[in-house]
């Protein structure tokens, strides 16, 4: 279902890095162009704020993309991969980025989801029941068709694969 974009509105955009990077990689073997998203994202509307969510490692290899994203306007909040006895790990930044959602859904008109991950579902139920507009924004292969449906609307990336990876690698 599309909605009506102009230009008064304000926007919030929430970047789930792990899920579209995944995404990109696993299905396009390509990076992803968080800033062609971004723009895509905002069309012309006010931007409140733009928050990417990003795992970071011991290694510290992603610090040039990070540099990337805050040059594309983009605030990134980090955490550090979690490690366990054992080897499990795990990095996940659901809850961090529903409860920003949440509280940014008081000063935006439209909050931008940047991922496929239906575990954002009640997320999106919870701000719709409160009046917010909800997009999401992703790669249609890899998004939730549940997620899909809950939306206002849902911009499928892939269909301009070009216009929104870096280094498509052909196999």
């Amino acid at each position: 279902m599309a909605i009506i974009k102009h230009k008064e509105q304000r926007v919030g955009v929430l970047i789930d890095v792990q899920n579209m990077y995944h995404s990109a990689k696993n299905i396009y073997h390509a990076r992803v162009n968080f800033g062609e998203i971004l723009k895509t994202a905002v069309a012309g509307r006010k931007l409140i704020r733009a928050i990417a969510y990003v795992v970071t490692t011991e290694s510290g290899e992603e610090k040039a993309f990070l540099e990337a994203l805050t040059k594309a306007g983009i605030e990134v909040k980090s955490k550090d991969l979690q490690i366990f006895p054992g080897g499990m790990k795990k990095a996940d930044w659901d809850v961090g980025m529903a409860v920003d959602a949440i509280e940014l859904s008081k000063k935006v008109d439209s909050v931008i989801l940047v991922t496929g991950d239906g575990d954002f579902i009640p997320l999106v139920e919870h701000l719709k029941a409160q009046g917010q507009m909800v997009e999401v924004i992703a790669f249609g292969k890899s998004t939730s068709g549940k997620l899909q449906e809950a939306v206002d609307d849902f911009t499928d990336l892939a269909k301009n694969p070009v216009k929104y990876l870096i280094r498509i690698i052909k196999r």
